[in-house]
């Protein structure tokens, strides 16, 4: 834990923030806060969605909080950050809001963190193309989506989700800013098949997204869906090298990869591997 972590979390408290490390109870809290590294959650800590693996709590949301995204900046800027990570709920209840929440919060840390990088783990908003416009045309340096499971699952695994739009996101990322780096990843371990995960990545790509995140499903309580079993880590490699030739420009993959784990690193690795990218679709 140390001082580091304890800093952190005095922080947030501070600030009246919230981090997707402590709501959806992440395996890395410990090694990222250690090195002042955060996801920030905002919109509040109530999702209107209710999906079978995440463990962030469900219900009825407060109203919007406008200031949140100046004091999220405010954090960044406190931590020094040169890269942050900001996610939030689903907002089904006013999804411009949501919207407009992020376009706020890459505004105020441009204005008080001069320098500092932004990824945005942003919800389907959806499907609404105003929502997405608006988050894409406030130029985040990263733009990432998850798309968490492999479609026969998504009932399941992504209540109120949709494969397609989840795809269709993504693409029209690209569409409106073909510079956008786009992001999204997955999880292992509920009942997929490894033919169903390698389609998922054909998908992906086929979208151009750019980095792709691969990881072990862990089963927050005995009220979230169970493990339907543990990924080798040959199996994890294997991922990452049959995602690789299909043309990501990165990947992690790996038992306690998830979406916003060196972070930094990936976005690094993205920008070198731009100019020699070759897409290849299998």
């Amino acid at each position: 834990m140390g001082d580091n972590y304890h800093d952190l979390k005095k922080l947030a408290r501070s600030l009246n923030l919230h981090t997707v490390c402590e709501s959806a109870q992440c395996p890395n809290i410990g090694e990222c806060w250690h090195h002042r590294t955060a996801t920030f959650m905002m919109l509040g800590n109530t999702c209107t969605r209710r999906c079978g693996f995440c463990a962030v709590p469900k219900g009825r949301p407060d109203p919007i909080d406008f200031d949140e995204p100046r004091r999220v900046a405010e954090a960044v800027a406190a931590l020094g950050l040169k890269f942050a990570v900001i996610t939030s709920v689903n907002r089904d209840d006013d999804v411009i809001g949501g919207a407009r929440a992020f376009v706020l919060v890459i505004d105020e840390i441009r204005r008080q963190a001069p320098g500092c990088q932004v990824e945005v783990l942003i919800p389907d908003f959806q499907g609404s193309e105003q929502a997405i416009r608006m988050v894409v045309e406030a130029r985040p340096e990263i733009l990432n989506h998850n798309t968490e499971s492999v479609p026969r699952l998504y009932r399941a695994v992504r209540s109120g989700a949709r494969y397609e739009r989840t795809l269709r996101l993504l693409q029209f990322a690209k569409q409106i800013e073909p510079k956008t780096v786009t992001k999204s990843g997955v999880m292992v371990g509920l009942g997929e098949q490894m033919d169903e995960l390698l389609q998922v990545c054909r998908d992906l790509a086929g979208v151009g997204v750019d980095v792709l995140t691969i990881g072990q499903y862990l089963r927050p309580s005995k009220n979230h869906l169970p493990i339907a079993r543990y990924y080798t880590p040959d199996e994890f490699a294997f991922m990452k090298h049959e995602a690789l030739r299909m043309g990501f420009r990165h990947v992690e993959s790996g038992p306690l990869v998830r979406s916003s784990y060196h972070a930094h690193e990936q976005a690094d690795a993205a920008e070198t591997s731009s100019h020699n990218s070759v897409r290849v679709l299998m």
